[in-house]
């Protein structure tokens, strides 16, 4: 190892917030790194991002490198790891490595949202080594709530980092693999320079449930349900759905799949032969012909969104299933923050129409795939990690992984945050430099940072509305006509139940009077005063002042 080489650690995503998941490993001198990629994830926009459909990373920075990125590595097919490959992608153009499931569902995702760039993928297995550039790749086996998932040992002449990805100690998952404990202590055996830990779970103590658990819960639920049993879960967890349709079928129960985003996961576990010896699913108009105490419904909706299948269930819209007073609807899932109300519409949806309700908190119906403390601690004895960095989580995610870690006797735990280039070795864990980071925004087929997508202004257009005045004015610079007024998002009335749009007319009147004639000449003059009248007008009567743009034409 020459001395100037370095290894580094650049997280773009993931490090200081819950998703968009996408990390950087830097292997050479300053100048002239080579990198590798883990992860290319996305999170989801909130009401403050009014008409987005996926927040993604900023990788300006390994944009301007792309021609020394030898190659991205997918850990597993969750949005929040893989949801920004496809749009960015074309801006690296490199080798993208992924598990058969993961490649599957990316094909699929390519398909059914009619992507026009498809992306190259090298296919690993789980177990497999395979080389990208100077980093030597080990793909090790964990338990996640996806099938495939994987950590990554990468190693380098500096030594071995383990990416943990997403994962969590399982002793009786319904769907394998469990963790490989033993590939993990060789590792640590060997010896492991730095393991970049996964600190969703860090601020809860013990160890998660065990998936089986869950899955008996569930069976008792549908046996003794009286009537039909709706249960909704998050669509990437195969291993729930293989539990519930096993239930169904042991209690007699057939089984309707509803939601396109879990007909494409169950399709591709089919492809990759994770569905075997799980009964044909019925089709959407035979549900009625089945008795109530004969069906069981896995559906889309757990976070409340008012296009999936559950929500449209509540406010009965399906054209061929609907749910009756008696039957039972689950979420077999956890609330991600932020969702509460739009469950909770949908919960008091269900429940007026007399169906019963069980959450999380009544029954155990669901189990995170992420680490407890306990768990962590665990992988901490394995691996013996000379340095340990928290991941993907939140500032008291990370902060309560790092107390955690110092406590188990990891001498170093660096404080990390997006864009802050870790110096792994040589030397002492290291803050050596910084790199832009940020989001950028997908809506509708474009891209671009809150002013290239005018996010700004439609937020304010959401606030304030909008006010359209055509102010026409003849040869001699008078008004031909009245001004036409648009309004769009601004009250019809005032107070009185005078019309806000005929109080607007009389003020652009009044504006352009009020301009000598000689300076009407001017007709950006004339339009930036009757756009401070009106505007002025409306907040007079509303305490609002909305967009207003205005029109001059002289004919």
């Amino acid at each position: 190892m020459a001395k100037q080489d370095e290894l580094v650690f650049l997280p773009l995503g993931g490090v200081g917030e819950i998703g968009m998941n996408m990390a950087l490993y830097g292997w050479g001198p300053a100048g002239a790194r080579q990198w590798l990629m883990v992860d290319c994830g996305v999170t989801f926009p909130g009401p403050d991002l009014p008409g987005v459909d996926l927040v993604l990373p900023d990788i300006s920075f390994i944009e301007e490198e792309r021609a020394n990125l030898r190659g991205i590595v997918i850990t597993h097919a969750h949005e929040d790891h893989y949801g920004a490959l496809s749009d960015l992608w074309p801006g690296l153009n490199c080798a993208v490595y992924a598990t058969p499931f993961t490649a599957g569902m990316l094909e699929a995702k390519r398909s059914y949202e009619r992507e026009r760039n498809p992306v190259p993928i090298t296919i690993y297995k789980p177990g497999e080594r395979f080389t990208v550039g100077p980093f030597q790749v080990e793909a090790i086996p964990v338990n996640h709530s996806i099938p495939e998932p994987v950590s990554l040992a990468i190693t380098t002449p500096a030594g071995t980092v383990i990416h943990t990805g997403d994962w969590k100690i399982d002793e009786e998952p319904t769907l394998l693999p469990k963790t490989d404990a033993h590939r993990f202590q060789q590792l640590g055996d060997a010896g492991v320079l730095a393991m970049i830990c996964d600190s969703t779970n860090a601020m809860r103590e013990g160890v998660s449930p065990s998936e089986r658990a869950v899955s008996d819960s569930l069976r008792s639920i549908i046996e003794r349900a009286e009537g039909r049993v709706a249960i909704t879960t998050f669509a990437s967890n195969v291993g729930r759905i293989r539990s519930i349709a096993e239930a169904a079928r042991d209690a007699g129960r057939q089984c309707l799949l509803l939601g396109s985003s879990m007909k494409r996961v169950a399709d591709v576990a089919t492809e990759v032969g994770l569905m075997e010896g799980i009964p044909p699913f019925i089709a959407e108009d035979e549900f009625g012909y089945i008795p109530r105490d004969k069906v069981v419904v896995i559906l889309t909706g757990s976070q409340g969104e008012p296009r999936a299948a559950l929500a449209k269930i509540a406010r009965d819209e399906m054209r061929h299933v609907a749910l009756t007073a008696g039957d039972t609807v689950v979420f077999s899932s956890r609330t991600i923050p932020g969702n509460e109300k739009a469950i909770l519409d949908i919960i008091n949806g269900l429940v007026d129409q007399g169906i019963k309700i069980i959450t999380d908190g009544a029954e155990l119906v669901h189990v995170s795939g992420h680490p407890r403390r306990s768990e962590l601690q665990q992988m901490y004895s394995w691996v013996k990690p000379q340095i340990l960095v928290p991941v993907h989580g939140e500032a008291a995610h990370l902060t309560a992984h790092a107390e955690l870690a110092k406590a188990s006797g990891i001498k170093q735990v660096p404080r990390l945050r997006n864009g802050m280039m870790l110096r792994l070795s040589p030397g002492p864990a290291e803050i050596i430099d910084e790199a832009p980071v940020g989001r950028i925004y997908k809506d509708g087929r474009l891209i671009g940072d809150l002013e290239e997508m005018a996010i700004g202004e439609r937020r304010k257009l959401s606030f304030v509305g909008h006010v359209v005045v055509n102010v026409l004015l003849d040869a001699k610079y008078e008004l031909e006509r009245d001004p036409e007024i648009i309004t769009q998002g601004v009250p019809a009335f005032d107070d009185e139940g005078d019309a806000i749009a005929d109080l607007l007319v009389d003020a652009a009147i009044g504006a352009v009077d009020s301009i000598p004639r000689a300076r009407r000449k001017d007709l950006a003059t004339v339009r930036e005063s009757v756009r401070r009248s009106v505007r002025a007008e409306v907040n007079n009567i509303w305490g609002k002042k909305p967009v207003t743009t205005v029109l001059v034409t002289r004919i």
